[in-house]
């Protein structure tokens, strides 16, 4: 039996989510602060009442909401962009096909509105302070409970451990090895050296194979799941940092969950696909040789410049985007001619290589 909850208070809003004989549960007040998920969790709702949606798919589609949320946090993306993603993302949902129709436009954002993948999400976590985070201890619940849904815990009850403590002993520098330091500045705050403990003073400094073995409150005898790993290590260096890391990571993939990616090719434009099956780099008879070889320089250090860039291949020109294009290459026979979104009073050229083009034809945009 579920329960659903909805709460008006100030500026959050409140969806208290819970299953009984599920792993699940979804808070989505301690994740979605200042309204910026109201609109889409509030028409998911009044279509619930009316019927648009079963109980089983709005709950889904909460959580989804909340992965979405939870996952950005996670790899560091800005949120600033999220106020305007869940007040339009609703409208372009095709509500005779409700429940896949907006799993495929999650996964259709791109660039800083994106909704992070599995990998992304593992690979963001590695070297990530999660520790000063402040959901820290809320990430560590959740993935905790994961495991024994019907036996939760708290994270008010216990404190975060560093594995690898914030103080490094003798002992410890020799375990880490040569590259102790690095490896400290590296790790001590991320994922895979955190833990749940109620004997943070018992444990404080100590070498590892002692907060393991400890009588009382050591590793070894932890009844809390995130630990079994810890029990089994004769070390801790970076090795194990790092493979503790990516099982936990996949933990996370299961709490907060990917939309199913098989749902796209029902809502993918026919133009959208057909110009992706169209074009690639041999559509464009100037891209021989030479041309070729400086293009794929250009290419290399324009997607260099944030891993938010992504290329597109149109009928005329290559475009480099994030939000917008903000460069298109136009490939010639002798040359590459760029055309660069940025306004010619901010442009800075002391070779005097462009030309203000506002106002006339063009391929590309950009007035430069």
């Amino acid at each position: 039996m579920s329960r659903i909850y909805l709460k008006m208070k100030a500026q959050h809003l409140h969806f208290r989510l819970s299953f009984r004989k599920t792993r699940w549960h979804c808070s989505l007040n301690l994740i979605a602060p200042f309204g910026t998920a109201h609109p889409l969790l509030l028409e998911l709702y009044s279509d619930w009442k009316v019927g648009k949606l079963s109980k089983e798919e709005l709950l889904q589609l909460f959580r989804f909401t909340e992965s979405y949320v939870f996952r950005r946090a996670l790899c560091g993306i800005p949120t600033s962009s999220m106020n305007k993603t869940f007040a339009t993302l609703i409208n372009r949902v095709d509500k005779t096909k409700y429940f896949r129709s907006l799993q495929a436009e999650f996964l259709k954002l791109t660039t800083y509105r994106r909704f992070p993948n599995d990998t992304e999400t593992r690979q963001s976590l590695i070297r990530r302070d999660v520790y000063n985070s402040p959901r820290c201890a809320y990430l560590l619940e959740r993935l905790e409970n994961f495991y024994h849904p019907k036996e939760p815990i708290k994270a008010t009850d216990y404190t975060i451990e560093h594995i690898m403590p914030q103080n490094l002993s003798q002992d410890w520098q020799i375990m880490l090895g040569s590259n102790c330091e690095q490896i400290h500045e590296s790790y001590l705050h991320t994922l895979g050296n955190l833990t749940l403990t109620g004997y943070n003073s018992e444990l404080s400094d100590r070498g590892f194979i002692e907060k393991k073995n400890l009588k009382e409150g050591g590793f070894k005898s932890s009844p809390l799941r995130m630990n079994h790993f810890l029990a089994q290590q004769d070390k801790w260096t970076e090795v194990q940092i790092l493979e503790r890391c990516e099982e936990l990571g996949v933990g996370i993939c299961d709490v907060w969950p990917f939309p199913d990616g098989a749902v796209l090719k029902e809502f993918v434009k026919s133009e959208d696909k057909a110009e992706k099956e169209l074009y690639d780099l041999d559509h464009y008879a100037p891209l021989r040789g030479p041309i070729l070889e400086m293009y794929k320089s250009l290419e290399e250090a324009v997607m260099a410049l944030n891993p938010d860039v992504r290329r597109e291949f149109k009928k005329l020109y290559i475009a480099f985007k994030q939000e917008t294009n903000f460069v298109d290459v136009i490939p010639q026979a002798s040359c590459l001619v760029l055309s660069v979104n940025v306004s010619p009073e901010t442009l800075e050229d002391p070779k005097g290589w462009c030309r203000d083009v506002t106002g006339l034809g063009r391929w590309g945009n950009g007035d430069i």
